[in-house]
């Protein structure tokens, strides 16, 4: 998806007029759900996730942004056997997802006022992951099963503009959906 949206940015970049939109030089700022899909599989249930990327424009009407995700999570494990007492071991993880993001503004398409963008996108890339378990715990350490450390998701979503410095956003993904604050 990504390379289909850069080949038909790179065709429409030289027909950009000189006055266009530009969505580039954009740091978003965000905090998302996430818990059951993609990389963030890890858990099995929801929890907040902060994201943080930055635009930079590539053709008229698309972008890439690096970005960075973080969330943490603690779990009780009750478990024991004839050798060990039945107690609550604690069970730690950190996940830091990193990777790129390449958006496709629609605003042309739909002649959006300046207030608004519309876009679509995919982020691939990879997460770095954490796991601890309490020093007297020797149960089955792979008791929280791990996802898949790649990615691949796809996104849709709004900006509207407060004014030409801030905005805010809503991103639907596939990963992790989130809102949060644009600095342009």
């Amino acid at each position: 998806m990504i390379c289909l949206l850069l080949i038909a940015s790179i065709n429409s970049f030289s027909q950009k007029a000189k006055n266009s939109e530009r969505y580039g030089k954009t740091l978003n700022l965000g905090i998302g759900v996430g818990g059951y899909s993609g990389y963030y599989g890890y858990v099995g249930r929801s929890l907040p996730v902060l994201n943080i990327n930055y635009e930079f424009d590539v053709a008229s009407s698309f972008t890439l942004a690096p970005f960075a995700s973080f969330y943490t999570f603690t779990e009780d494990y009750y478990w024991g056997n004839k050798n060990y007492p039945y107690k609550y071991y604690t069970y730690r993880q950190t996940v830091i997802p990193i990777g790129v993001k390449g958006s496709y503004y629609f605003d042309k398409i739909f002649e959006a006022n300046s207030n608004w963008d519309f876009y679509l996108a995919g982020s691939l890339g990879f997460a770095i992951v954490s796991s601890s378990w309490d020093a007297d715990y020797y149960g089955d350490k792979n008791y929280y099963h791990n996802a898949n450390p790649l990615f691949l998701d796809i996104h849709a979503g709004v900006e509207y503009h407060f004014n030409t410095k801030v905005g805010m956003f809503f991103d639907l993904s596939s990963g992790v959906s989130s809102i949060g604050l644009a600095f342009h």
